[in-house]
């Protein structure tokens, strides 16, 4: 017997978002994802949808979750509101970051996704609602990160001083 997938009904999405918010709060998020996809099947620019499955993707990260990534940067891509697009698209390079962290990976490689996370911040707090601070409460919380790691700017470009430079001398 071979099995396939089978369609949920329109009138269903609502109740199926539901639980795929639920189950990513039950720390289920392959569950949350499969329902997602379900809808997204049936209603491809559903944004409620796009933006859970980009999230219980992201919490499926790992050290070596490229395809996870990748797919949680494509969901939030789909999202059409920009202060969304920015603000997840940030979340998703921050959650990477800190997930690459928590394996041991050295920050030098994994800065330039903190890097990216702050630029979606920044972005994302240029096109805030009134009142709404997440993308500030999100940049304080890689900004902490990149501090516990020890390392909480980026480092200096070294270039040339010529004041300091000296030529080697033979004797």
């Amino acid at each position: 017997m071979r099995y396939a997938l089978k369609h949920i009904v329109p009138s269903g999405i609502p109740a199926a978002l539901e639980k795929a918010d639920k189950y990513r709060e039950l720390n289920q998020p392959a569950e949350a994802e499969s329902i997602c996809r379900d809808v997204l099947a049936i209603e491809a620019e559903n944004q409620l949808a796009h933006r859970i499955l980009g999230l219980a993707l992201t919490d499926q990260f790992a050290a070596s979750t490229g395809t996870r990534f990748s797919e949680a940067q494509q969901a939030f891509a789909r999202l059409l509101d920009p202060y969304e697009r920015a603000f997840y698209g940030g979340l998703a390079c921050e959650r990477q970051a800190k997930a690459q962290l928590a394996a041991g990976l050295p920050l030098a490689s994994i800065r330039p996704l903190f890097d990216r996370a702050l630029a979606h911040y920044a972005e994302a707090e240029r096109l805030r609602p009134a009142g709404n601070d997440d993308a500030i409460l999100r940049w304080n919380s890689c900004v902490r990160a990149l501090e516990a790691a020890g390392h909480p700017s980026p480092p200096a470009d070294p270039g040339a001083d010529w004041e300091s430079d000296s030529v080697p001398h033979q004797r």
